[in-house]
């Protein structure tokens, strides 16, 4: 019998997402800014860098067989962390490289956010993977919100303490500061992770005989309730994505907003996801041994509330200036906490339904899809809005149509969610019959 996870055990993993947390912000958002504004590099530059790390994630199935194949997730994680760490402080050499040899510079760039995606997808899927084995089924969704408010907590302090350590600015602090930051959080992770794992993740007796990656993830992909699964991540993450660079420009336009205002409305949003995350984990808590059927409805009703809080917010464009942006950006964040820590702790208890020894390859198909989305997500999102814009010769239609949209795709969600939860019920309800009734009901 595998003991589960303490919870001091489930916090020191939470400061394993802040470490990654804190070297994603500085890469995705600090060079992101100096590579534009320092250097006057298009923001294209920074967007297909991003959009590469995300890219390479398509691996994370890949990295989750790894793991399943050893008798350990931490030295998948050490390792991961180690090739974040490495990439996020190339990364800043690369940034400041680009200032004087650009081919130099984008061809070490690339590296670096190569290295950055293998690192977040390599320890990010053995770190969700060992949540998945380790964390008591009553636990699943406080546990969820403990890692990723943890995680936010490394995008926030890294920001605010780094953004100091960079004044004044200048292209030796820039990398003194990040390989510090890399560094740091590398140290971190290697001593939070450490001991949690005493003994072996799966019991020999529930591990599965050694096999190629390939016929590995035939056979995940061949399971029903996985394969719904991964639609549904993949088309609800494009949802949650694809407003995120497009709703501050949207404040802007149509409510007069200055950069400082509008950056103050993406704060609101991300204080309503922390609120609907914590939502989540009460409720989940307090439903004890029925923690996963609370998790499955706030899932559903979870999309479909961040549908209509994203036709609230579309309606900003019709109605003009005096429409309540604020509340509605608040509660489209509320919406998304809640329903993305459900989705969460689902994604931890159908990790371990299926075939025995392939956790690692369900939760980095999963892993997967999310980071396509993201990918695709900005992406379509801003180009939806300059085609609209371009049809329309307006950009107001323009975004509403776009947020309309959106709203569609979160409904969809809810439609696939309730879908993966109706077969995660019959299934359950099928393993507790008798075998005669097992007939009749496959019968049926």
């Amino acid at each position: 019998m595998i003991p589960a996870l303490s919870w001091f055990a489930i916090v020191r993993i939470g400061l394993v997402q802040t470490a990654i947390g804190a070297i994603v912000v500085l890469t995705t958002s600090t060079l992101n800014r100096v590579m534009v504004v320092e250097i006057g590099l298009p923001a294209l530059v920074p967007g297909l860098l991003v959009t590469l790390h995300y890219a390479v994630q398509v691996l994370r199935p890949r990295w989750g067989h790894g793991s399943d194949g050893g008798r350990r997730r931490t030295p998948w994680i050490i390792a991961g962390m180690g090739a974040l760490a490495l990439g996020g402080a190339l990364a800043a050499v690369a940034t400041v490289l680009m200032e004087t040899n650009l081919p130099m510079g984008l061809a070490l760039g690339a590296f670096a956010f190569l290295l950055i995606g293998i690192g977040v997808g390599a320890a990010g899927t053995s770190l969700l993977t060992l949540l998945a084995e380790r964390v008591d089924p009553a636990r699943r969704a406080p546990a969820a919100t403990i890692v990723w408010t943890m995680m936010i907590m490394g995008f926030a302090v890294t920001a605010i303490s780094a953004g100091k350590a960079l004044e004044p600015f200048s292209s030796q602090r820039l990398i003194m500061v990040t390989s510090a930051v890399s560094l740091i959080a590398f140290c971190v992770a290697c001593i939070a992770i450490a001991g949690v794992e005493k003994i072996p993740s799966l019991a020999q007796g529930e591990r599965a005989q050694a096999v190629p990656f390939r016929q590995a993830f035939i056979e995940v992909w061949s399971e029903a309730p996985t394969r719904r699964f991964t639609i549904f991540i993949f088309v609800s993450m494009l949802a949650y994505n694809a407003q995120d660079l497009i709703l501050e420009p949207f404040a802007g336009i149509v409510f007069g907003m200055t950069p400082g205002q509008s950056t103050q409305l993406g704060g609101l949003q991300h204080a309503g996801v922390l609120a609907g995350m914590i939502l989540c984990a009460v409720a989940g808590n307090l439903a004890g041994k029925a923690e996963t059927a609370v998790l499955q409805r706030f899932m559903v009703w979870g999309c479909v509330a961040s549908g209509l809080a994203m036709l609230g917010v579309a309606m900003g464009g019709i109605v003009g200036p005096t429409w309540p942006i604020k509340p509605a950006v608040f509660a489209l964040g509320v919406a998304n906490g809640a329903f993305s820590i459900a989705a969460i702790g689902t994604m931890m208890a159908m990790a371990r339904t299926g075939n025995p020894g392939r956790e690692g390859v369900r939760m980095g198909l999963w892993g997967a899809a999310q980071a396509i989305a993201f990918a695709l997500g900005g992406l379509l999102g801003t180009l939806a809005v300059d085609v609209a814009r371009i049809a329309f010769g307006s950009p107001v239609p323009a975004y509403t149509l776009v947020f309309m949209g959106e709203a569609a795709m979160f409904i969809l969600a809810a439609i696939l969610a309730a879908a993966v939860a109706r077969r995660q019920k019959k299934s359950t309800r099928e393993m507790q019959l008798p075998e005669f009734d097992k007939t009749m009901e496959r019968a049926r």
